[in-house]
């Protein structure tokens, strides 16, 4: 089976954000969440769920931002 990068899905409090998703990228969120709860085996419900973690995720994992994390002081991170 394929590994995917996100884990279980965590409920949390939620903050109120509204976007709007191309419906190709909608497509690819309800793939993803199909095939994520086969191999967790926890159907996730609704396909936006995911948008939260994997921004998470990329986030933790993206190492230019780590660095000027780093480099900048706290919540200066622009440019």
């Amino acid at each position: 089976m394929t590994k995917l990068k996100l884990g279980p899905i965590t409920e949390e409090k939620p903050v109120k954000a509204t976007l709007e998703l191309p419906a190709s990228l909608h497509r690819d969120l309800a793939a993803y969440a199909e095939l994520l709860g086969r191999q967790t085996g926890q159907p996730v419900r609704d396909p936006v769920q995911l948008i939260v973690p994997m921004l998470e995720r990329f986030i933790a994992t993206d190492r230019g931002f780590a660095k000027a994390r780093r480099a900048k002081p706290a919540g200066d991170v622009s440019s």
